[in-house]
């Protein structure tokens, strides 16, 4: 392995960065948090990353879609002139691997076991991430001051949350993914249609978000979980979260600078 240039360094930064973008849909978090990106190659303008999963049954759908899109991400860079992304351990790797080899798509990689693209699929996730980040950043309201009720959450509007607040600048990403307005006066607590509840439903409201946050949550925890036991050692590679603390912000408002991705390989040309 030859030495890490300054100039080596500031293309995997450019390369973290992309991954930083790539989420895990049903997780809502990046795969560089949780650990999912093994390795990173860069040989001139080529650049192969290895991925690896808790287990070898994950989701292909969710699989695929996370390979894709930071295979997609990766090639936006500007020096970057050929991307090779490999889904490692999982029992649908060879055909993951070739469907992206070959740009197939989803629906030309699976051909007949493939229902359909994954929009809707990717639609729905979202629409789920933007409820847990509904729920966190109204909760932190409500625990921020004692005197509001659940209905009172009703009338709040996007004005009115805190400035540069972690919770709210994590649910405004989340409303702009699916299309929710952002002026102003437009109301918080929302389906994700974007419709209000009425002041008598808040409560039952407020809990149906708060049981898809923390199934959320769950999720994420027990995949972070797996994964160690799986591959161990890979916690080091993980971003520490509490459970019902808001991840960071994939559209990269509220996220740190971009960690180091371990085992690295840089190729001097």
């Amino acid at each position: 392995m030859t030495a890490v240039l300054a100039r080596d360094s500031t293309l995997l930064g450019a390369v973290n960065t992309a991954l930083n973008t790539v989420i895990d849909p049903e997780l809502d978090e990046p795969i560089t948090d949780l650990g999912f990106v093994q390795s990173v190659e860069i040989d001139g303008g080529d650049v192969i990353v290895h991925l690896r999963l808790p287990t070898s049954f994950c989701s292909p759908n969710f699989a695929y879609l996370m390979a894709s899109d930071a295979k997609d991400a990766i090639g936006q860079l500007p020096w970057v002139q050929r991307v090779v992304v490999q889904l490692d351990d999982h029992h649908d790797s060879d055909l993951i691997n070739r469907g992206l080899a070959a740009d197939a798509g989803y629906v030309g990689t699976f051909g007949h076991e493939a229902e359909s693209d994954l929009d809707e699929l990717r639609t729905t996730f979202r629409r789920k991430a933007h409820t847990a980040a509904m729920e966190r950043c109204l909760t932190a309201i409500l625990r921020a001051d004692t005197s509001l009720t659940e209905q009172d959450l009703c009338s709040l509007t996007l004005a009115d949350l805190p400035a540069e607040d972690r919770f709210a600048v994590a649910l405004q990403s989340r409303r702009v993914a699916i299309g929710l307005p952002m002026h102003p006066a437009a109301l918080v607590f929302v389906d994700d249609q974007g419709n209000g509840y009425p002041r008598e439903d808040a409560v039952l409201r407020l809990r149906r978000a708060r049981s898809t946050r923390i199934s959320v949550d769950g999720n994420a925890h027990f995949c972070r979980g797996l994964l160690v036991t799986r591959y161990p050692g890979s916690d080091g590679d993980q971003t520490p979260r509490v459970q019902g603390d808001a991840p960071d912000d994939p559209a990269g408002l509220s996220r740190p600078p971009a960690r180091s991705l371990l085992p690295l390989k840089v190729v001097s040309s």
